[in-house]
């Protein structure tokens, strides 16, 4: 990945601006849950990253952050100082996108400084430097899913029902498109794994033709597994329908104890977007496809209707040694759907976070989460895929605005 390419990092960098062109001025404050943040705020933190963690301490004569910026949109680094709450963030109507957009012209100027002109290069040299760059570039492809996710769940609360973008058209079509690539077979069928001393996890530097991944996908480690097989395909809103129309959210016997807690608090009787025969999506309220991978489950739900089919989510090990072997046989792996899998978000044996503030991207939060793999229709393009199996997802367990589906597993027959 060459850093020095605009069109590469302005490629990344624009396509977050273009996310809210479709919004209206009041779009960008909303706000729907205390987990979610606004389209203006996403804009304006993926930006703080760079002014923060790039330009300010490498590149000479950058006048640094300023400190109330800094402080409204930081988001959980404890080494950078204070932070306005989370649950607030929706009202911050100031400062207004003009004065964002500006600042991110700011940031893009002193980073065409930094990767395009040789001269301005720091020590220790250009390696650590790019690898920073690449992690922002990295962070804010991230948040361009996050936009999308909880643009979707604040539209949801909306009695207007809005619409992002028309059917057929943006990432709701992207979805259809993953799709109808990838199946749906008459039969979903297994895939057969023998089990035995397997290695996951990234091995550093260049790594099946990626050289980028997040820390917390090291190190490459081995693993034992038992013979186990995996379901080529996701589980589908027909079939998940059967597990509620079995009374599946009224019988405690399926559910982990913390979950049915949940289910009772929250009066879960169906996937998060399901309204009758309906289901909400980005291009507003949409006709439910029997056939399509049913989504936005939360980890109880997704372990809750394997248990009800008498089997269970995949660990994150069958995942990924599954999708080496199998590869597209592996079917919606990739662009559909976020997989939950049945493995507790904890560090690799030998994990150690990078040191100062950087550190607290994905450490600090190896606790009460679990990992998904694969990835999304919201999950930009450029940003995962076949090459990158090694990638950890991660979110509590109640969570389920996210585009998270389920695939089986079951010990091999």
């Amino acid at each position: 990945m060459d850093l020095s390419s605009s069109r590469r990092w302005r490629t990344i960098r624009q396509a977050s601006e273009q996310l809210v062109v479709p919004l209206e001025p009041e779009d960008l404050c909303l706000q729907g849950m205390p987990d979610a943040s606004p389209p203006k705020w996403h804009l304006a933190h993926t930006n703080w990253f760079f002014d923060c963690f790039v330009l300010t301490p490498h590149l000479g004569g950058w006048p640094g952050l300023d400190p109330l910026w800094g402080y409204l949109f930081n988001s959980y680094y404890e080494a950078i100082g204070a932070r306005h709450p989370r649950p607030q963030r929706g009202l911050l109507t100031r400062p207004g996108l003009g004065a964002i957009l500006e600042w991110r012209r700011r940031v893009d100027d002193g980073l065409a400084q930094l990767l395009e002109g040789p001269s301005q290069r720091p020590a220790p040299g250009p390696g650590a430097l790019d690898a920073l760059v690449e992690l922002g570039l990295q962070h804010e492809q991230q948040h361009q899913e996050l936009l999308l996710m909880d643009l979707l769940d604040g539209f949801s609360r909306s009695a207007f029902e809005p619409t992002y973008v028309p059917a057929g058209e943006g990432p709701e079509a992207a979805f259809g498109a993953a799709w109808s690539t990838a199946g749906p077979k008459d039969q979903p069928g297994w895939l057969e794994h023998p089990g035995g001393l397997v290695a996951i996890g990234h091995g550093g530097g260049e790594f099946h033709g990626d050289p980028f991944h997040f820390d917390n996908e090291a190190p490459r480690h081995s693993v034992w597994l038992e013979p186990f097989a995996i379901a080529d395909q996701l589980v589908t809103n027909a079939e998940f329908a059967a597990f509620q129309a079995d009374g599946g959210y009224q019988r405690p016997d399926l559910w982990m104890s913390e979950g049915w807690a949940v289910c009772q608090a929250r009066q879960w009787q169906a996937p998060r977007y399901w309204r009758d025969d309906d289901e909400f999506t980005l291009a507003g309220r949409q006709p439910r496809q029997g056939q399509a991978p049913v989504r936005h489950l939360s980890w109880f739900e997704a372990d809750a209707y394997a248990r009800w089919c008498g089997k269970r989510l995949p660990s994150e090990a069958e995942w990924e040694v599954a999708c080496e072997r199998f590869g597209p046989d592996l079917g919606q792996a990739f662009g559909v759907l976020w997989q939950w899998t049945g493995s507790p978000y904890r560090p690799y044996p030998g994990f150690t976070p990078a040191p100062g503030a950087v550190g607290e991207y994905n450490g600090k939060f190896m606790c009460s989460q679990f990992v998904l793999r694969g990835s999304g229709f919201m999950t930009p393009k450029w940003h995962s895929g076949p090459q990158r199996h090694t990638y950890r997802n991660f979110f509590p367990p109640a969570s389920r605005w996210m585009a998270s589906g389920v695939r089986l597993a079951q010990a091999s027959s």
